[in-house]
């Protein structure tokens, strides 16, 4: 089985103004409502793919009540741990510019924590656990090198896509894959990542510390997958930006969906990439027509 973990969910509103102008009253022409969290995309995403997953985090309220029945309408299986709170609402305004305004979290207490613990304690040999997104101010930072170490312990894998403090305590924690773009992989050395070759030099690093593999993203100058024994480019297919949410954690789902279905890492490799495109090319999710038609695109070259 496949869960993702989800820590701070939201709902993602979403509104098209043709002329935005600060201070005065603007009417929205479009909008949309979308469960959001980047763990959820993955879930999303994965069943989009025809992989059963099961999505696990925290929600409350009417709005968690509205993630719930969306996942449910999706066919996506949840097993959410209710905080008794409201989840958040993120508004997302796109206009001639894209502006975001992030709603707060819950606090989440010690209790609702190790009820999460618990879950990722029945995980089985083979199974994967998937983090993604950061950790709230409430939880630990070090809250998924615990889950790492518990999927070890249990033969499972662990993936993590993150960024910031939560990717800094993940290095040197054993995982299956960790998933940085460029700019978080630059910002965790403290450097620049500008060509897949510095891409590949500090990826190496992450391999050295204890990740098996580490895909890192670099829009559209493609993406590098790295372990011990390859490192491997793939070009991205042409194809006009539309949607920036969701394409890395399309990577990641791609790439599972890939992983699971032909034990082949560079089939999943490219798999991630085409799932990756077919979002960022979309107004919402990629689909699994679009992640096949963009896969012929995508060719995988190793550069070791």
């Amino acid at each position: 089985m496949i869960y993702t973990v989800t820590l701070n969910p939201s709902i993602d509103y979403i509104m098209h103004v043709d002329e935005f102008n600060e201070g005065d009253l603007n009417r929205a022409n479009t909008t949309y409502y979308y469960p959001g969290g980047k763990g959820i995309n993955v879930s999303r995403v994965l069943k989009r793919l025809e992989v059963s997953n099961t999505a696990l985090g925290f929600i409350g309220g009417f709005t968690g009540q509205f993630i719930q029945n969306f996942l449910e309408s999706e066919k996506v299986q949840h097993q959410f741990i209710d905080t008794d709170q409201y989840t958040r609402i993120n508004v997302k305004l796109k206009s001639s510019q894209e502006s975001e305004i992030n709603g707060p979290g819950p606090s989440i207490t010690q209790e609702q924590q190790q009820q999460l613990l618990d879950q990722v304690n029945k995980l089985e040999q083979d199974d994967y656990l998937v983090v993604a997104g950061s950790i709230p101010k409430t939880i630990p930072a070090d809250f998924y090198n615990e889950m790492a170490k518990r999927c070890a312990e249990r033969g499972a894998h662990f993936i993590a896509d993150t960024s910031g403090r939560a990717l800094e305590e993940l290095v040197g924690t054993p995982t299956f894959l960790l998933k940085p773009n460029h700019h978080e992989l630059g910002e965790l050395f403290d450097t620049t990542i500008d060509s897949p070759l510095k891409a590949i030099t500090f990826a190496k690093q992450l391999v050295t510390k204890g990740a098996t593999n580490v895909i890192v993203s670099m829009g559209g100058d493609g993406a590098i997958l790295v372990n011990k024994d390859h490192a491997y480019y793939a070009n991205v297919p042409k194809g006009e930006v539309k949607n920036s949410v969701g394409a890395g954690d399309s990577v990641v789902s791609g790439f599972i969906a890939g992983y699971v279905k032909t034990n082949s890492l560079t089939e999943a490799f490219a798999n991630g990439v085409a799932c990756g495109s077919a979002t960022a090319f979309s107004d919402d999710l990629a689909t699994r027509d679009f992640v096949e038609e963009l896969r012929k695109e995508i060719t995988i070259e190793d550069l070791n």
